[in-house]
C-alpha cells in the first residue's frame, strides 16, 4: 500500500522530469517550434536548430519523457507535435501564452 510519502515522492520525480526537460535552451526551443509551426519532421527541426540527428534525438526524447511532446511515424519519417495541455499544466499562465499567444 502506498503512503501519502510515497505519492509525494513520485509527484516531486514527477516534477523534476518536467523541469529538467524545460531546463535547456534547445529543449525551449523544440517547443516554441514546435508550439508555432504545428507537427514538424524531426529533419526540419535538425535544420532549424542546426543539431545532427543523434543530438536533437537526445533532446526529443527528454521531451517525449516528460509528455511535452507527442510523435507520430509516417515511413521513415518522425513528425513531432507539442502537448499544450501538459506544458499549460505545468508552466505559468505567462510563460504558456509566450508559447501559445492568443489570437486577437
Amino acid at each position: 500500500m502506498k503512503t501519502q510519502i510515497d505519492i509525494c515522492a513520485n509527484n516531486l520525480l514527477n516534477y523534476q522530469e518536467k523541469f529538467k526537460a524545460l531546463s535547456d535552451e534547445y529543449r525551449l526551443d523544440i517547443l516554441n517550434i514546435l508550439s508555432k509551426n504545428g507537427e514538424t519532421c524531426v529533419c526540419d527541426l535538425s535544420e532549424l536548430l542546426e543539431l545532427s540527428q543523434s543530438r536533437l534525438s537526445y533532446h526529443l526524447k527528454i521531451l517525449l519523457d516528460a509528455d511535452f511532446i507527442s510523435v507520430e511515424k509516417e515511413g521513415k519519417w518522425n513528425y513531432y507535435s507539442a502537448n499544450p495541455k501538459e506544458i499549460k499544466e505545468i508552466l505559468s499562465e505567462d510563460l504558456y501564452f509566450k508559447l501559445y499567444p492568443i489570437d486577437k
